[in-house]
């Protein structure tokens, strides 16, 4: 054997990036963490594999049937294959597909190239990544805020729960609404003709008031999950909590209504906040431009992936908004997070909504157990999202037992095909 030989044989392959090509995607359907959704496996020529995810009940379909337009791709050409495929994508969860392969590109371009993720998207504006954890809210108000004065003594140090109809829509003479519009999620809120009551209002203020008492009024504290009440309604319950600093209100309306987002923001004191459904920088311009919010708060398993949402931060920062980031995925979706909170700019906080799920960050080998320390997750410098191995012991206690895929072959989808082009 030659010396040149010898020298070949001892280089790890993972040196030759651009002789990588993809050669297969499989999935691994998973429940409780803390939603259901699957876990995408590239693999590669070079033995190396990228990690990405399908959240929140999002059909594998979405990912399967992208599988053949990536094949023999060279992972390390992010923006390309993301151009190629987002023709596929849509907003909410139907995105799902076209995120998670974009994040298990940067995973598979990081491990190829022997840097974190966060050096693809151009480098880091800090070294831990602030949290906010969010917490169910249920009725009593002495209980809620004690539970969110234990997530403080956790080191939590921004909060979320939700306050709106749930809280009130069973109590006589709180709500006017309709027959059975109260009960319904399936209309948009501007046509349920769903009102708070003054007595409704009222009731409300009560229970922010006495959360507030418990945990104080330094500590940030967010509220989501309004239900779907008209607009005028939104305005008027708005109004009577601006009293309390909130740090924000989350989706009270539809993000599809810029102008209404418009008249809430004005009509308010308390910062606005949408984007966890929207996918795509275009599709977040119409708020940004017109100044509708004050906080843009786009899902990486939505939005586009790590490179489309920091092109969707680095836009709001030129209208001076900023950027919070929905997560409530694994590990994977939460590490994809941190590295694109790490490359922009006007970042200001990151969801988690695993506190309360054992084992949530034991599903991989390299992350710190625990992840969140002090409120703060801090940034990785191991190669692509700094996942390490999948702890497939651990995968266990969360396979979908009723659709138990673990990374199953999936050649059917090889050749799937279609005219994907656009342009005559």
């Amino acid at each position: 054997m030659s010396d040149q030989q010898q020298i070949s044989d001892n280089v790890s392959t993972l040196s030759r990036p651009s002789d990588l090509r993809i050669t297969d995607l499989r999935i691994a359907n998973l429940v409780g963490m803390p939603m259901d959704g699957s876990i995408i496996r590239i693999d590669t020529n070079q033995g190396i594999s990228g990690y990405g995810e399908v959240r929140d009940w999002a059909s594998k379909t979405y990912v399967l049937m992208l599988k053949s337009r990536i094949l023999g791709e060279n992972p390390c050409n992010i923006d390309k294959i993301f151009r190629k495929i987002k023709q596929f994508g849509h907003h909410a969860r139907q995105a799902g597909g076209v995120c998670g392969i974009e994040m298990a590109l940067m995973d598979l371009a990081g491990k190829a190239y022997n840097v974190p993720a966060y050096q693809l998207a151009g480098g880091k504006f800090r070294d831990k990544v602030l949290c906010y954890c969010d917490t169910p809210s249920i009725k009593d108000p002495v209980e809620m805020g004690e539970r969110l004065k234990r997530r403080m003594e956790m080191g939590f140090k921004y909060l979320k729960m939700d306050v709106g109809l749930d809280l009130v829509h069973d109590i006589p003479g709180a709500v006017s609404a309709p027959p059975e519009m109260v009960t319904t999620n399936h209309i948009m809120h501007p046509f349920t003709g769903i009102q708070l009551t003054k007595k409704g209002v009222d009731l409300l203020v009560d229970y922010v008031g006495t959360v507030r008492s418990i945990i104080g009024d330094e500590i940030p504290l967010a509220a989501d999950h309004f239900g779907h009440l008209n607009l005028e309604s939104c305005i008027k319950l708005g109004r009577a909590l601006d009293q309390f600093t909130l740090a924000w209100y989350e989706d009270m309306i539809p993000w599809q209504f810029p102008e209404h987002y418009v008249r809430l923001s004005r009509a308010v004191t308390t910062p606005i906040c949408t984007g966890e459904d929207i996918y795509l920088k275009e599709n977040f311009k119409p708020l940004i431009e017109s100044r509708a919010l004050s906080i843009i708060h786009p899902d990486i398993a939505t939005s586009g992936g790590i490179l489309e949402t920091k092109r969707i931060g680095d836009y709001a920062q030129e209208y001076g908004i900023a950027m919070a980031m929905h997560m409530a995925g694994t590990p994977i979706a939460a590490m994809a997070s941190v590295h694109c909170a790490a490359a922009t700019d006007n970042f200001l906080v990151l969801e988690n909504h695993s506190v309360d799920i054992p084992r949530w960050n034991h599903l991989f080998s390299g992350l710190p157990k625990p992840l969140i320390v002090d409120g703060y997750i801090k940034v990785p410098e191991t190669p692509g999202l700094g996942l390490g191995e999948l702890d497939l012991e651990c995968m266990e206690e969360f396979i979908d037992a009723r659709d138990p895929m673990r990374f199953d072959p999936t050649d059917l989808w090889d050749n799937e095909r279609s005219h994907d082009r656009l342009w005559s």
